[in-house]
């Protein structure tokens, strides 16, 4: 099977260890009113093989763009303090109480760790927007509720059969299967009571909006059709289509939730919403693209989990399709088909937004 179309392209480093997109460190900002980007035609033909091979014919059609500085931002600084933030705000909304060992079971995986992007996108999405911390801080805990949950149910022996997650024994190995499935059910439900009950000085229109957001998100239309996708071309040869329909869904969806769902409480109007969920779109599938090529080139020590498991289990990923260069150069449109999004909004209010682009294209777990 072969296909050839041609797609719009951005002129972008290529290196996932330095800045990519586009976008580099220490050179004077240029307001990106004043900025023109010049798209780039690529002819590709994808030719699907036994082996998964993808080859490509490119040629460039048009100028390369401009380079787009990185604003300058103590991004690293920002990230302890919201993750600080989060953590306090996740540790409040799931006390101790009777029946102890559902809470116990839904706090072990909700307070394990992790890097916190759904929240802290929600959290930043919101202010970029006008709105504050606090507006968007009960949305935030559902996403990574709604994440932890995901987490949860995707390591079960049905489903990825996992052992350790976030540098830790998975819930089903401490708890048992069955407190596991209903620490999983527990944080999902949580979620939607804590957006609704807990969301202050925010119109009820917008709350309604946000729940809607996020259960479309998270049902037969997002993370659930990604992962029965996912399930049933486990061992078949996968087109790249398919591989885009089950990462858009089963890891994107959720990642474009968390930008719209702040966007939708700071006061967004439609338009700044669906500018910011184009941005959300690129840097999912960036996630995950990334997250792939981590897999098969790190150790289960360095990533937290258990490395190789799409490869062992004959999943269908970005470096078994396209190859890993091809994937790196991929991961590094993606990032700049998010800040293409991001041109409209306030170069320094959207700071964090740009770096959380780069952050995740050169995170190494």
């Amino acid at each position: 099977m072969a296909f050839s179309s041609t797609i719009s392209f951005y002129d972008n480093s290529l290196l996932l260890k330095k800045p990519i997109n586009g976008l580099i460190n220490n050179q004077p900002r240029t307001p990106l009113g004043r900025l023109k980007f010049v798209p780039l035609k690529i002819q590709a033909t994808y030719v699907a093989s036994p082996s998964f091979k993808q080859s490509f014919q490119s040629q460039e059609v048009g100028n390369k763009s401009q380079k787009v500085p990185l604003p300058a931002f103590e991004f690293k600084e920002y990230m302890i303090n919201k993750t600080n933030q989060v953590n306090k705000a996740l540790d409040e909304a799931v006390p101790l109480q009777h029946p102890q060992k559902i809470n116990e079971a839904m706090r072990y995986s909700l307070l394990a760790g992790g890097k916190r992007v759904r929240p802290i996108l929600c959290i930043a999405s919101c202010e970029l927007v006008g709105g504050d911390e606090g507006l968007a801080m009960p949305a935030a805990c559902a996403l990574e509720m709604i994440h932890t949950m995901s987490l949860i149910h995707d390591d079960l022996p049905c489903m990825d059969n996992d052992d350790l997650r976030r540098g830790k024994p998975t819930s089903h190995k401490i708890f048992g299967e069955d407190t596991a499935v209903l620490a999983g059910d527990a944080l999902l439900s949580l979620a939607f009571e804590h957006v609704a009950r807990n969301t202050k000085n925010v119109s009820s229109d917008r709350v309604v909006q946000a729940i809607a957001e996020l259960g479309s998100t998270v049902g037969s239309k997002g993370l659930v059709a990604g992962q029965i996708v996912d399930i049933d071309s486990e061992g078949k040869e996968v087109s790249l289509s398919t591989l885009e329909y089950i990462h858009v869904h089963k890891t994107a969806k959720l990642l474009e939730a968390a930008v719209v769902c702040g966007a939708i409480m700071g006061g967004a109007d439609a338009t700044s919403v669906e500018r910011l969920r184009k941005y959300a779109r690129s840097i999912g599938l960036l996630f995950q693209v990334v997250d792939d090529i981590l897999d098969v080139t790190k150790s289960s020590e360095e990533l937290g989990k258990t490395a190789g498991k799409d490869l062992a289990s004959d999943k269908a990923t970005y470096p078994k399709l396209m190859g890993i260069d091809e994937a790196k150069k991929f991961a590094a449109q993606l990032v700049d088909e998010a800040n293409q999004g991001l041109a409209f909004f306030d170069h320094v209010k959207a700071a964090p937004l740009y770096h959380f682009a780069n952050y995740i294209a050169t995170r190494q777990n």
